[in-house]
């Protein structure tokens, strides 16, 4: 007769538009082919096929708002075996000093290259300096590496008392950092 309070919590918030962010981070990403591939998530893809990532719509529920954030994943085939799990994060309190790689599955010494490339990479970091992203993982699983990236940007905010929704966009310098930092994480990872 009454709902399970775990099943209340599941339900996406009330105002949640399935799809909306994500046609507005299409309009972020105008020279990329977009594919819709169900009503939170699309497939973009750039126009030599040397790029091709997900897009999926995240919502974080809030008291009185809720955010839809956008989490970009992309996937490139492992040269090794083993799951792997990595996250990524900027280093420094008040201003970015580089990037720290913290192995959150994996042996340590086997990934001792692979962290120092992505700590010391030069290309990579020129992106990920400037990538204003909330969280970066890195997971090897049944062959497969998957990267998620969640930005700041590219992401909704829904408030309903008192009632307003933004879309915080994602402007050029951060998208072009974006593609970049996919790129770079693409020829890295494809070697490992």
């Amino acid at each position: 007769m009454f709902p399970r309070l775990s099943e209340y919590w599941r339900r996406p918030p009330s105002g949640y538009r399935p799809g909306a962010t994500l046609a507005r981070v299409a309009r972020d990403l105008p020279f990329l082919g977009a594919e819709p591939e169900g009503a939170t998530s699309m497939r973009f893809t750039s126009a030599d096929g040397e790029l091709a990532f997900d897009a999926r719509e995240v919502v974080e529920a809030q008291f009185l708002m809720h955010l839809v954030l956008t989490e970009f994943v992309l996937q490139v085939p492992s040269v090794g075996a083993g799951h792997v799990r990595i996250d990524l994060n900027h280093r420094g309190a008040i201003h970015r000093q580089g990037i720290a790689c913290r192995i959150r599955a994996g042996d340590a010494k086997a990934l001792g290259g692979l962290t120092t490339r992505l700590q010391g990479d030069a290309a990579l970091l020129a992106a990920l300096m400037p990538l204003d992203f909330k969280r970066l993982s890195i997971e090897r699983e049944g062959g497969r590496w998957t990267v998620r990236l969640e930005h700041m940007g590219a992401s909704e905010v829904v408030n309903r008392m008192p009632g307003f929704r933004r879309y915080i966009r994602l402007n050029p310098e951060q998208r072009e950092h974006l593609l970049q930092a996919l790129h770079v994480l693409k020829a890295i990872l494809g070697s490992h």
